[in-house]
């Protein structure tokens, strides 16, 4: 699966460099497993050692990082204050259906929602017996036109010209399903969330290595985003 990539080219607007330095260096932290050190992140960005430490002191700053014992940066607090930011009435509608969903059919559920041209994870849950973990986690992203959530979300709108067969049938289905499109083996089942008017367009998804469970599993999760399109709209 996609996910935001630290070394990848952005676009930089003339006169925003330190700003697009410190955003930079703070996705590659938020990405980091194990945080990032001064050198890591000096040949990160290409500049001086001097260079680096300032962006990351700024970040310490505004406590988006702190510095580690070992001397590594990792994130700071307020990251997830930023977090709980985004959308709050979508995370506070989906948290506790997400959370039924996932001991219910004991699979991993995720919140997708469409940026661009692409469906981004902004939070999931594992069911609390979970044996092993899947490799996702919030950040991740798909192509709009590929895997069930990208397919939900298009089935969301209207039909377009050269959309994928498969957001034709999860529109008259009501869910969207697909197998190993974006990681091997896994099983993939979205239903779009009703938000009209909002400007939003979302999906809560399921991810599970059994084909039963994904066989069985659409009209659950067709129930489940209409609840949390009924308790937007309250």
């Amino acid at each position: 699966m996609q996910e935001w990539n630290a070394s990848a080219q952005t676009k930089v607007r003339d006169g925003n460099q330190t700003l697009a330095r410190g955003l930079h260096v703070l996705l590659a932290i938020a990405d980091s497993k194990e945080g990032m050190s001064v050198q890591q992140v000096s040949e990160l960005l290409g500049v001086h050692r001097s260079i680096a430490y300032r962006v990351l002191q700024t970040l310490v700053d505004f406590d988006l990082a702190v510095r580690s014992s070992d001397g590594t940066y990792i994130p700071g607090a307020r990251l997830a204050t930023l977090a709980d930011a985004y959308l709050p009435a979508l995370r506070d509608a989906t948290g506790p259906v997400m959370r039924s969903l996932a001991d219910r059919l004991q699979s991993t559920i995720s919140l997708f929602v469409e940026q661009g041209n692409e469906a981004v994870a902004i939070t999931m849950v594992e069911p609390t017996t979970a044996s092993h973990h899947l490799a996702f986690r919030p950040g991740m992203r798909t192509p709009l036109t590929r895997g069930a959530a990208g397919y939900a979300i298009l089935a969301s709108g209207p039909p377009s010209p050269g959309e994928p067969e498969q957001v034709t049938v999860a529109r008259e289905r009501g869910y969207a399903r697909s197998h190993a499109e974006i990681e091997a083996g896994q099983y993939a089942v979205a239903a779009w969330i009703p938000m009209s008017g909002t400007g939003t367009r979302a999906c809560l998804n399921l991810i599970t290595y059994r084909q039963d469970i994904a066989d069985s599993a659409g009209p659950d999760m067709r129930r489940a985003a209409d609840k949390v399109g009924k308790q937007l709209r309250r």
